[in-house]
């Protein structure tokens, strides 16, 4: 949508509102649930819990995001449009914890609740927050990290990208984590690989070529990834070069390619939250709240971490390989 769409619908969402009209709304319910993207396996693991719960209340929801992870002005006006659609409530994974405010408070004021999924937002203008501990992750990988270094060591942590309040905290919890050990030095924190796969592959390939030696060996012990994107890209990196399984290297979330590198060893450990439970109940919660049940202001979805020893315990193995085809097809 371009910009003198996006402002003409915000207009007209506005003037809505200050009249003091409301959106029509739908005869069922329908919720709308909003992610942050739609092609890491982690967002079709948050559709399909959301599906769940569709099927075991009898609702409607929509399932709407930006393709990419960087589309901030297309999550903004797809808020828009379903408060002028007069949606029952929204379910949000915020791409920006300050950028979404004003489209949140912009429904709230439309008589239409939002639950707030996976990444904070920088309001109290929602129903529910419904997530990971994301520091309490990364503080996880951190402390795992630490033990496989032996409690010293060089490490770097590749940040996924700005605005992203999810993975900033999981980054401080790395960090806040290795801190504790004075014989590790993090030897790079500032680097981001951004919203894909891609150019997080291009951000890792710059991060690790002046981290090598004269024979081309990595001079670092460690690698930190706080998100799917970030972890894959980095994966390719160290692929490319000949260099993974060198180094102890953690990432965040799951995939086919992720598991696969878990199991032979590329991969040392992964930090699970359960998108498809932060799905399912992200739903149920907004659909509570319209029934004018109460709901707690935060839900905690859990966190984990599998390596190649506990990868095939069934509470581990249903969060890395969940069967999403059930849900999905």
């Amino acid at each position: 949508m371009n910009r003198s769409r996006l402002s003409i619908l915000l207009i007209a969402c506005l003037a809505m509102i200050a009249c003091g009209g409301e959106p029509p709304r739908p005869s069922k319910t329908t919720i709308a649930v909003i992610p942050k993207g739609t092609t890491h396996e982690f967002w079709k693991s948050i559709h399909a819990g959301a599906v769940k719960a569709q099927r075991e209340l009898d609702i409607e929801i929509i399932w709407k995001g930006p393709l990419k992870e960087d589309n901030r002005e297309d999550q903004i006006a797809l808020v828009e449009t379903f408060i002028a659609r007069g949606v029952s409530g929204i379910v949000l994974a915020p791409l920006d914890d300050a950028a979404l405010r004003v489209p949140v408070a912009n429904a709230t004021r439309s008589g239409i609740p939002v639950v707030i999924i996976d990444s904070g937002l920088q309001s109290a203008d929602f129903v529910s927050f419904v997530a990971t501990d994301n520091y309490q992750g990364g503080r996880m990988a951190g402390t795992h990290m630490a033990q496989r270094l032996n409690h010293k060591g060089r490490a770097i942590m590749l940040r996924y990208q700005e605005g992203s309040a999810s993975t900033a905290k999981r980054e401080r919890g790395f960090l806040d984590a290795i801190g504790e050990y004075a014989g590790i030095e993090i030897a790079s924190s500032n680097q981001h690989g951004g919203a894909t796969t891609e150019s997080a592959y291009r951000a890792g390939e710059n991060l690790l070529a002046p981290l090598k030696d004269a024979s081309g060996k990595l001079v670092i012990q460690g690698i930190f990834c706080p998100n799917e994107s970030t972890t894959f890209g980095m994966l390719r990196a160290l692929q490319d070069a000949g260099l993974a399984g060198s180094v102890i290297f953690i990432g965040f979330d799951s995939s086919e390619k992720l598991v696969e590198a878990l199991e032979n060893g590329e991969i040392h450990a992964l930090v699970l939250q359960n998108p498809f439970k932060m799905g399912y109940l992200g739903v149920k919660t907004m659909a509570a709240h319209l029934a004018h049940q109460p709901v707690e202001k935060r839900i905690d979805t859990g966190v984990a971490l599998a390596t190649k020893d506990n990868m095939n315990d069934p509470d581990i193995k249903a969060v890395l390989t969940p069967d999403l085809d059930k849900w999905l097809r």
